[in-house]
């Protein structure tokens, strides 16, 4: 399938007509099952705004329940956790039981003093959370890196210190660091095979107690994008987001746990667009931000320092520059 991608401002997004859309959301769910009202909402990959657009349109007819979410604040960067407890919880959100972490990365949007340091040290301690302990880790950035939007996993794997190649031929220099491997298994187009047998093919080799998925999202809110990083334990489907799924990397799967890492690039563009603009828009339409190529950059970047301070502990955010150069 074609893909159309928009460049576009956040700020230039119309939220008039977002708040007629919201609108005709909530009138035309009722007194709908969860599952009606899940499938009415805009397409979504994160879970704290799934949870968001479920109540904002089931209203008081149709209570959430299956599902927790509470909220914090670290180093100023504001968590969301949402957990899935069972099927209803499922059924809601469409999406599997498990644990979401957000951080909705606002100061680093203004370009705060000091906001990629903090940024990059609560996604690495989220991370580490949902890791736990692990001695080899495999780190698999998808997505195509010739379409910008979907470079987030590359970009973030060329900021990955990998050092499972230390361990025979320099196994001092692994003193307090974690076996890391990586693979870029590109997309189904490039090179005829699925990602996830590719990466079933590494996963022989490296023999890794974790594997860390990282790929694009699509959010349903223009504000989200670039500026959320999500984490879970339940694994991905990349293309989810944008209609196009293929083979899940999760538990079940790999054999392993899957924790993924992912980024929102793009949202569709329905829901971006005045309604009366939409009537003969084609499937699959997308907007992303005019800056992409710097924003991909930034929040790879960002993605990477996180796992590699999870995945090393005894290392500090200053001394990554050093190893990867």
């Amino acid at each position: 399938m074609q893909k159309y991608i928009i460049a576009a401002q956040v700020h230039k997004i119309n939220l008039f007509f977002g708040f007629f859309k919201k609108f005709r959301i909530v009138r035309a769910c009722g007194q709908k099952t969860k599952r009606e009202v899940s499938q009415m909402l805009p397409r979504t990959d994160l879970a704290m705004e799934a949870k968001e657009l479920f109540e904002r349109s089931a209203g008081e007819q149709t209570r959430l329940s299956g599902v927790l979410a509470r909220e914090t604040d670290r180093r100023g960067v504001r968590m969301t956790l949402v957990r899935i407890l069972d099927a209803e919880g499922e059924q809601a959100l469409g999406k599997p039981r498990g644990t979401y972490i957000t951080a909705e990365l606002d100061a680093l949007a203004r370009r705060e003093p000091g906001s990629f340091a903090a940024a990059a040290r609560t996604i690495g301690r989220a991370l580490r959370e949902l890791l736990g302990p692990c001695r080899q880790a495999l780190v698999v950035g998808l997505g195509n890196r010739e379409i910008t939007p979907d470079a987030i996993g590359p970009e973030a794997v060329r900021n990955l210190i990998v050092t499972r190649h230390l361990g025979s031929e320099l196994p001092e220099a692994l003193t307090g660091l974690t076996s890391v491997a990586a693979c870029q298994p590109g997309v189904l187009g490039q090179t005829g095979i699925e990602s996830l047998a590719l990466v079933k093919s590494a996963m022989q080799t490296a023999q890794p107690d974790v594997v860390i998925v990282i790929d694009a999202l699509a959010a349903a809110e223009p504000g989200r994008l670039f500026r959320t990083v999500q984490l879970t334990d339940t694994g991905i489907v990349p293309g989810s987001g944008v209609g196009n799924s293929r083979q899940e990397f999760s538990r079940r799967t790999l054999g392993v746990p899957v924790v993924a890492v992912g980024v929102p690039t793009v949202m569709d563009a329905a829901g971006a667009l005045q309604p009366a603009l939409t009537r003969d828009m084609p499937q699959g339409l997308l907007v992303t931000l005019r800056d992409v190529d710097a924003r991909v950059r930034e929040m790879g970047r960002l993605v990477g320092y996180g796992c590699d301070l999870a995945l090393h502990r005894g290392l500090s955010l200053a001394e990554i520059p050093t190893f990867l150069s």
